[in-house]
């Protein structure tokens, strides 16, 4: 079975809280991925995780390019709301069709 390992959840002021050490600290080290290593094993997550948290604080700056968090966050309701409605229309498909059927199989009036 492929299970995946549970992610911790970190809050929202953490994540700030480790973009800005980065942001401050950056010019301490020779490379981001200095900075990330050092910053996130004081921190107590993993260097990718505090880069993701960077990539993502700069997209929602304006500073890089992509997908924000606000239209992450629409384009995840709007995919919900996608799945609710196939899965109504589903329902509604099936309810015409046997409806249908039993109009079919009814005897004729005159």
């Amino acid at each position: 079975m492929d299970q995946k390992k549970p992610t911790p959840k970190y809050t929202a002021e953490f994540r700030e809280r480790g973009v800005r050490l980065f942001r401050e600290h950056r010019p301490d080290y020779s490379s981001d991925n200095a900075a990330y290593r050092a910053i996130a094993s004081k921190l107590g997550c993993s260097h990718n995780t505090l880069r993701a948290w960077c990539i993502q604080a700069a997209r929602d700056a304006g500073e890089r390019g992509g997908v924000t968090s606000e239209e992450k966050a629409r384009i995840k309701a709007l995919e919900r709301e996608v799945k609710e409605l196939r899965t109504a229309n589903e329902i509604l498909k099936k309810a015409s069709a046997y409806f249908a059927q039993a109009e079919f199989d009814r005897p004729f009036r005159k």
